[in-house]
């Protein structure tokens, strides 16, 4: 086709005519998954998504009317999707393999990537960040997902960072209050140790029997 990129540049330069070789990817990869049902045919179906994500806004907003915040809000809202898709696979397939992982990893770098190259001035939206990462880890401790709370381990600590070296660069009292919080962690994780299979037993009894099943089969008990 006319422009400046070639074939190999694929993985190098994001371009919306790459929109047709992403969706013939997706097609292929879904008929070899329908055929063989192995978990591992997901992978290139994720990526894919995960490429569509980044190569879908010069297409909808045309080469001259897009900028790089815009690109992140679509990166955040692709990888959203596709990890609503990764959870609706996991519910789907309960009770056999594995076919939601790589959706989960690849959902979490597009949205987690989009958010954390963010930048902004505001300490709210600085702290929204950290509940977002909060939150990450409450879904992978939920749902039994170690790439929820790796991504959101990074980004704990990325905003902790930012605490340090920002805002309380001055303050003497911030090592003593970042300890405190660890050791109040530390108590925390050793009561939920002891209790864990009674709150477990309680909280999930609050859930839908899908999620409760699914919790259940992939955490082994």
């Amino acid at each position: 086709w006319a422009g400046e990129q070639e074939y190999r540049d694929y993985h190098r330069y994001i371009d919306w005519r790459w929109l047709m070789m992403e969706l013939s990817t997706l097609a292929v990869g879904a008929i070899l998954l329908w055929r063989y049902r192995l978990p591992f045919l997901v992978m290139p179906i994720a990526v894919t998504l995960w490429y569509l994500s980044m190569d879908l806004t010069p297409f909808l907003f045309g080469q001259e009317d897009y900028d790089w915040l815009l690109r992140r809000w679509v990166s955040v809202y692709c990888g959203l999707l596709i990890m609503l898709l990764g959870f609706w696979v996991d519910i789907r397939t309960r009770h056999t393999q594995d076919y939601a992982f790589w959706l989960y990893l690849f959902g979490l770098m597009a949205f987690w990537g989009g958010l954390s190259s963010m930048s902004s001035d505001s300490e709210w939206n600085k702290f929204i960040y950290l509940c977002i990462n909060l939150g990450l880890l409450l879904v992978g401790a939920i749902l039994s997902r170690r790439s929820f709370a790796v991504f959101a381990a990074f980004g704990i600590a990325g905003y902790l960072g930012h605490l340090a070296y920002d805002v309380f660069e001055e303050s003497m009292l911030f090592p003593f209050a970042v300890t405190f919080i660890g050791f109040a962690i530390i108590y925390l994780g050793i009561l939920w140790q002891r209790h864990e299979a009674a709150v477990t037993r309680r909280l999930r009894g609050l859930l839908p029997q899908a999620l409760r099943e699914l919790i259940e089969q992939r955490s082994g008990y």
